[in-house]
């Protein structure tokens, strides 16, 4: 039985209408994938930005820890320093006035008399020579000249030796130096400082340990001594 033109429409219409619904079924299922796609890869952008701007706040972070170590560091270190620099200051101070002391020792002649002696004879006994010549001051040189005889006799009871000494007449010790002589052999090409000056170098870099000692106290984090 053949079907009219109606009834021919009508399935047509009933047949577009269901790929219709197909079409928007599909097209949902298409869009509600695309989003959750698009969800799970903003998400995942999101999360990796995240982690990103938190590594980069995180390195910030250690950067300006870091730096207000070194900065810290930096300015202990500067502390320490000018901490240092006052101690040493002040010992220097310590030594200068020992030198200004120094000049003491010359107003009483006969106690200078005895340490130019002494000064002498160690000075000869260093350089064991048989010619020596004896820088001085040259206001020293009447009080050289009358233990000289005596320094002699000192020098050979103890070395055993003769010696020849002789005073330098043409070149004198600064009138600036607080005392002492110095030694001259073999044409000036051996000498021994043995001015004040020279011997309170000599003792002050073996007492300085002591004196800072003495001056600050014993520093807590120094485990040895020598």
């Amino acid at each position: 039985m053949a079907l009219s033109d109606a009834d021919v429409q009508k399935q047509i219409k009933h047949m577009m209408a269901f790929i219709e619904q197909e079409a928007n079924e599909k097209a949902e299922e298409i869009d509600a994938k695309a989003e959750e796609e698009f969800n799970l890869e903003k998400g995942r952008l999101v999360q990796n930005q995240r982690l990103k701007i938190m590594e980069y706040y995180e390195r910030k972070e250690k950067q300006v820890e870091l730096q207000k170590k070194i900065q810290s560091s930096n300015m202990l270190n500067q502390a320490r320093l000018k901490a240092l620099k006052v101690r040493e200051d002040y010992v220097r101070d310590v030594l200068d006035e020992a030198r200004r002391r120094l000049g003491q020792i010359t107003k009483d002649e006969d106690s200078y008399r005895e340490v130019l002696r002494k000064l002498i004879v160690q000075g000869l006994l260093q350089l064991l020579e048989n010619n020596v010549l004896l820088r001085i001051r040259e206001k020293d040189q009447s009080i050289v000249e009358g233990v000289l005889s005596t320094v002699i006799e000192d020098y050979k009871k103890t070395s055993g030796k003769e010696v020849n000494i002789k005073i330098d007449s043409d070149t004198f010790l600064s009138a600036e130096t607080c005392g002492g002589i110095d030694l001259l052999a073999q044409k000036g090409k051996i000498k021994i400082n043995n001015t004040l000056e020279a011997r309170l170098e000599l003792i002050a870099s073996q007492l300085i340990p002591e004196i800072r000692i003495a001056l600050f106290g014993r520093n807590p984090n120094r485990k040895f001594n020598d």
